[in-house]
């Protein structure tokens, strides 16, 4: 597997890395949890080195899952997590957002624990809290790097006004916004701001929770513990006019001799050579069509032809999940 450095800060992962999310919630039933230990440890096998998770998924279950499966090899892994929500520890519903200093300190010692670990190696804020200043939240941060639980910052979900406050502080190691081919907005003013920074950029949700894949069918329906079954771009009208993304991506993959899913990695990962997908999965086989994007060499000729096809198809459908508001 090749490698990729995020940041200035010089974070070395595999190149692709591994959303975890999904192995525990948010995607309908979860599947077996001894599977999902398994199928960790096989992609360490595999030379994936970012695994990804968070306290809100589950929540804490995913970090549980996270831990344990890693604990055999936490010294060969990049382990990133997140803070930023206030979730009832009884009944554990979200109940807002919450980064308040001591929240985050206490969130990161929780986190520790259920990671199995003595330090957390990128701690994002998951979501910007209004309610809090950007300078207060990376002051946290930079503390609790110089007491060794946290060895890099980051950000998810932000403007690039708010990635500057908070870099000015703290070094910003990642970003980690949606991006994808039916999501890029983050090329107008994310993008050039990590550039100028030498922040890394994550892009989650890369194949577009599993649509640009080609393996959703259009009048697909879902679970309601999966949040597809919301989220305003997979209702069955959206679904069919966002096919046109699918058949671009499955005609350049017939040409490339790949798959819709490699080509929509590849494209990602030819933008910049700081920018590290975690594309999801709770199977081996797609685990390793993904993993095969990274050897895939897209020109850039093929990436202007890609994105300016891409530019003439209208995204039917809002984003699902929250964000921060640009201003």
């Amino acid at each position: 597997m090749k490698k990729r450095i995020i940041g200035e800060s010089r974070l070395e992962v595999s190149a692709i890395g591994l959303g975890c999310m999904g192995m525990s919630a948010n995607y309908g039933t979860p599947p077996d949890r001894s599977e999902m230990i398994g199928l960790l440890r096989k992609a360490v096998e595999r030379g994936v080195t970012f695994f990804d998770t968070a306290e809100a998924y589950g929540p804490f279950t995913n970090e549980e899952l996270v831990g344990e499966g890693l604990a055999p090899v936490r010294d060969q892994v990049v382990i990133a997590t997140k803070f930023g929500f206030d979730i009832d520890p009884q009944t554990r519903e979200r109940r807002g957002f919450n980064s308040r200093p001591d929240h985050i300190r206490a969130v990161c010692e929780a986190s520790l624990k259920r990671l199995r670990t003595d330090r957390i190696d990128l701690f994002y804020q998951h979501r910007v809290d209004p309610n809090v200043p950007m300078e207060d939240v990376a002051g946290t941060v930079k503390e609790l790097t110089a007491e060794g639980k946290v060895r890099h910052f980051g950000l998810s979900e932000v403007s690039a006004s708010t990635i500057r406050r908070a870099h000015a502080v703290q070094p910003v190691t990642a970003v980690q916004n949606e991006y994808s081919l039916w999501a890029r907005d983050v090329e107008a003013q994310v993008l050039p701001a990590c550039e100028e920074l030498g922040i890394g950029l994550v892009p989650w949700s890369p194949l577009g929770q599993g649509f640009l894949t080609g393996k959703v069918a259009p009048d697909a329906t879902f679970e309601k513990s999966d949040v597809r079954s919301w989220f305003p771009r997979f209702k069955p009208e959206a679904m069919k006019a966002n096919q046109a993304l699918v058949v671009l991506l499955q005609r350049v993959a017939a040409d490339k001799g790949a798959t819709p899913a490699q080509i929509a990695l590849a494209w990602l990962l030819a933008k910049k050579p700081w920018i590290v997908p975690i594309p999801g999965t709770r199977k081996l086989h797609r685990l390793e069509e993904n993993l095969a994007s990274a050897e895939i060499e897209l020109t850039a000729q093929d990436l202007r032809a890609i994105g300016a096809a891409a530019s003439q198809i209208p995204v039917e459908g809002a984003r699902g999940t929250g964000r921060e508001i640009h201003a």
